[in-house]
């Protein structure tokens, strides 16, 4: 009879182990974001910042996780001006703002080069979101004893648009204008509202 011996030293997979971590945290932070439409209506925003801790309504504020506001050649006077405006009055979160950011400004880069454009993003993400955590799954209703409109913990930050308001704004040259319409539809996709692009010379 013939024993087969397997050494377990030998690493048989060359994935490293902080890429499967990395990997699963990724998930599960995919996991935890609820969808936009939760969050999507107006709310009063019923959050005061103050230094002194007592008249402080939200202890603590989340971080902006928009890069940049300003992209591109800050410095260069362009002819013509490209806007994403809303149809709708709604409130846009951070991470759908920082998406629509990276996907119009890497076509704009690629396209258009670094120097022949100024992109701006026309709105700030101020308004908290908060949300009463309660426990979910199987018995849930035996902890769950919270009130019907609880204040609630900050869970991240949203802007807030009126209808008609340009949220980005493309500035470049007569030669780039399509390029420029092109990275705002696809900027469009990734915000919860109806919009529309207008181009306008400037003079």
């Amino acid at each position: 009879m013939i024993f087969k011996f397997y050494d377990y030293s030998v690493k048989r997979y060359k994935t490293p182990k902080k890429t499967f971590i990395n990997a699963l945290k990724f998930l599960f932070l995919m996991a935890k974001l609820r969808k936009g439409i939760s969050y999507r209506s107006l709310e009063r925003p019923y959050t005061r910042y103050s230094k002194f801790r007592k008249k402080a309504f939200i202890r603590i504020s989340p971080n902006v996780k928009i890069v940049r506001f300003d992209m591109g050649n800050l410095n260069k006077k362009f002819e013509y001006q490209v806007d994403l405006i809303t149809k709708d009055s709604l409130q846009i979160r951070q991470e759908a703002i920082e998406a629509a950011r990276r996907t119009s400004n890497r076509l704009l880069e690629k396209k258009v080069g670094k120097q022949n454009y100024f992109f701006k993003i026309r709105m700030f993400p101020y308004h908290v979101l908060r949300e009463n955590p309660l426990a979910k799954g199987a018995g849930a209703d035996r902890f769950s004893t919270g009130m019907s409109h609880a204040f609630g913990k900050p869970i991240g930050i949203a802007a807030q648009v009126k209808k008609g308001k340009s949220i980005f704004s493309i500035y470049t040259d007569k030669v780039y204008t399509n390029a420029a319409r092109e990275a705002l539809v696809k900027a469009k996709k990734k915000l919860p509202c109806k919009c529309t692009i207008q181009v306008k010379e400037n003079k």
